[in-house]
């Protein structure tokens, strides 16, 4: 069956999508990795470099800013050039830059090293999930993302778990080299995944113009009008904020406020994140996939219920002081939290025109890192010098509630199907 096209249209096979595919999530496991391999280290380097918490936030915003600062420029790239060559380039970029925080003397420094890890994960996620949107029909999308999506929980937990032991046994300076030099590899084997012609699973209406829109601000402008696509990424800001805020800081929050040892904080938040991460995520897609054959909008009513289910478990993990409470409660928040990573992003890439996807993706990037976890470190580390960090974090279930409230508002509505 490895020979058998997916369409009509093209010579990409099952094989070759299945194959592509892979990659892709092989991709983004790496990517988590590199990405939490520094909240699992922060408070060694908050004591190193002699930092305040509004600092360590700072440089955890650092990393987000420059990664929904260029989004735009590959997601533009990315609607007109070789996808394959694009993300390569911006693998090595990454590898190269993780590497490089464990040279880091300075504050400055530090944040160059994280930035430059922003630029170069900017590449691979504006334009890896419209190419798997060209590997596979929009009936599978809700599954096959959940797949794509598989590799944040279980790339986040391995970050934390790798940045955790390797700290506790060789410092934190090599948590960053082993976890950055070896993604180099990857940069290589990105060249050999299928770039299938765009649009070739969609419906002619869905694909047409199969030419780039003639401008960028034309693009934007296509965007900004359409009600679904503004209103998904809306909630998807609020969630972001809420995943973005608790990745980084609960490894301090469990150190300081519960007293663990940092390395055993990380092995719970690991362990937490990935059973959540994975039975949620798989689940969420199927779910969604399922219902969409009987109810419109079934990816956003399933992200909208789920992050409703989010809230009581997300209070009672910041509000409790015990730590078995809290690795209960926060399992099943981010079980529920998981739920809709797939559904949401099968809407932002369904709802667009196949020409700009790249484009919208890269806009989704954007908006959620901008309002979302590239403020939430900072937010966060600010509050917590102002009323401490027990008190910074009840935040969080606040806005879960916002983007429940705006994904089911965009449910309720009159739409086009997700």
């Amino acid at each position: 069956m490895t020979n058998q096209p997916v369409t009509g249209k093209s010579g990409l096979t099952r094989g070759a999508a299945a194959y592509g595919l892979g990659l892709m999530t092989l991709l983004n496991f790496v990517n988590y990795i590199d990405r939490y391999v520094f909240p699992a280290v922060a408070p060694r380097i908050k004591d190193a470099l002699k930092l305040t918490d509004t600092e360590i936030g700072l440089l955890g915003s650092a990393f987000l800013v420059s990664y929904f600062v260029f989004s735009p420029l590959f997601g533009w790239l990315g609607d007109r050039f070789s996808r394959t060559r694009l993300m390569a380039i911006g693998v090595a970029i990454w590898s190269l830059a993780t590497a490089g925080g464990g040279l880091a003397r300075t504050l400055w420094q530090m944040m160059f090293a994280r930035g430059s890890v922003g630029v170069g994960e900017a590449s691979y996620a504006s334009i890896s999930p419209a190419l798997i949107s060209d590997y596979y029909p929009p009936e599978r999308r809700g599954r096959v993302f959940a797949v794509f999506y598989l590799a944040i929980p279980v790339g986040s937990a391995v970050g934390y778990l790798l940045g955790g032991g390797i700290e506790a046994h060789f410092g934190w300076r090599a948590a960053f080299f082993a976890v950055g030099l070896p993604s180099l590899l990857l940069a290589l084997l990105t060249l050999t995944a299928p770039d299938p012609p765009r649009g070739i699973n969609d419906a002619p209406a869905v694909s047409v113009p199969h030419a780039p829109a003639e401008s960028y601000r034309h693009s934007l402008g296509l965007l900004l009008r359409n009600r679904d696509y503004v209103l998904a990424v809306a909630g998807y800001a609020a969630y972001t904020f809420a995943v973005g805020g608790m990745s980084f800081w609960v490894p301090m929050y469990l150190y300081r406020e519960l007293k663990m040892p940092l390395a055993h904080a990380n092995y719970v938040l690991g362990v937490v994140t990935v059973i959540a991460g994975i039975g949620g995520t798989i689940l969420g897609g199927y779910i969604a996939d399922a219902l969409a054959r009987h109810i419109r909008q079934a990816h956003l009513w399933v992200s909208g219920v789920s992050m409703i289910l989010a809230i009581p478990f997300t209070v009672v993990a910041f509000t409790t002081h015990d730590p078995a409470m809290f690795a209960a409660s926060l399992l099943v928040a981010e079980f529920m939290v998981f739920l809709s990573t797939g559904p949401i992003n099968v809407v932002i890439v369904s709802v667009v025109p196949v020409a700009i996807r790249a484009t919208a993706m890269a806009g989704s990037i954007f908006v959620i890192h901008l309002f979302g976890d590239a403020a939430a470190p900072f937010v966060l580390g600010a509050l917590s010098e102002a009323v401490g960090l027990s008190k910074a974090v009840i935040l969080m279930p606040i806005v879960v509630a916002v983007s429940a409230a705006i994904w089911i508002f965009a449910a309720s509505r009159p739409g086009r199907q997700a």
